[in-house]
């Protein structure tokens, strides 16, 4: 480690440690069409279409807590990650591979349960496990995912295409998984040291649905390619809304304005973060790990867009740069969205 010179992590912010650390490396072959910086590596192998590739890592601790995470639910979780990075580049998944450290804790048939859900997103997405590696460690349970899929040239969508009035789309409903999460937390904290409890989870299974067993929207994908739709920038909203929007506009050099009443926040959303004293709109805008998808279309595509039959929403649209991006509330108050420190989702 250097000595000489220490800079904390959270000193460059989120967009300024990826500058730090992938500004000094340039392509060396001609064959990588877009390298850091998107939700996947973008290659022209010379075939019709453009191989994508993305990696995703979880680690025990950080992502995931196995007291309350099935290895199963764990296992399936892992691949919609890679799907869904696959999705915002408007390909298609095609293979996976998976490396895995595992720690001492582990028994053969808890790693059975992890790749059983494995197998199971393969086949809901129809993609084929390609290889991997596998590794003690001693740390905890540490899984990574490559995952390779396909787009059409003339298809690839990338961050950096916004263009002014374009309209701003979400494909469902956000903070779903933070408020899973943070019931799943509670649970822990409540019944730690209580033998044979049981969980209160009655009325909240759609949270912990989203947080346990998320969803990739190949569907939407599919339907984009029959409206023949190809977005002018898309991204995966792993890390939050605002995070991502403020991805879009910083790469496409623009600004934007999302409309708080037209965010969609499911109800059950609502009724825990009352509970538990969190704002439901900061959940939707920071809370992460919804693995919904953003894009931005022509303002001559809302017809098209708001027909779609898979719970797509307009909250909102693209503005010159100098503007900034802004949440709009029902008074017209503008709000300035901020993006989140560095974490570890």
């Amino acid at each position: 480690m250097n000595t000489d010179k220490r800079t904390e992590i959270a000193t460059l912010g989120e967009f300024g440690l990826i500058d730090h650390l992938t500004e000094p490396f340039v392509a060396r072959n001609a064959s990588l069409v877009k390298g850091p910086g998107d939700d996947a590596a973008v290659i022209d192998t010379g075939a019709d279409d453009y191989t994508l590739l993305s990696t995703d890592m979880l680690l025990e601790g950080v992502d995931f807590d196995l007291t309350y995470f099935p290895l199963k639910h764990l296992g399936y979780k892992a691949v919609v990650v890679g799907c869904s990075d696959i999705y915002a580049m408007n390909g298609h998944p095609t293979a996976i591979t998976v490396s895995i450290g595992v720690s001492a804790k582990l028994s053969v048939e808890d790693l059975d349960d992890l790749y059983s859900g494995i197998r199971a997103a393969c086949d809901d997405y129809g993609i084929d496990l390609a290889g991997g590696d596998t590794r003690a460690s001693v740390t905890g349970l540490v899984i990574s995912i490559s995952t390779v899929g396909r787009v059409a040239k003339e298809k690839v969508t990338y961050r950096s295409g916004a263009q002014l009035h374009d309209l701003i789309c979400i494909t469902s409903d956000l903070g779903a998984a933070y408020l899973g999460l943070k019931l799943l937390e509670r649970e822990k904290i409540a019944l730690g040291g209580v033998p044979n409890a049981q969980p209160r989870f009655e009325g909240y299974e759609y949270l912990l649905r989203r947080q346990l067993k998320p969803v990739a929207r190949r569907e939407v994908i599919m339907e984009l390619e029959a409206q023949g739709i190809v977005p002018t920038s898309m991204i995966d909203l792993s890390d939050g809304l605002a995070s991502e929007l403020l991805h879009v506009c910083r790469q496409s050099k623009c600004g934007a304005r999302i409309y708080l009443e037209r965010i969609p926040i499911a109800r059950e959303v609502h009724t825990l973060a009352e509970e538990l004293h969190i704002d439901p709109v900061t959940a939707a805008l920071n809370g992460g790990d919804d693995h919904e998808l953003m894009f931005t279309v022509p303002l001559a595509m809302q017809d098209k867009v708001m027909q779609f039959g898979y719970g797509v929403e307009v909250i909102g649209h693209i503005t010159e740069e100098s503007m900034g991006a802004a949440l709009v509330t029902p008074d017209g108050s503008n709000i300035a969205l901020k993006a989140q420190g560095f974490h570890g989702n």
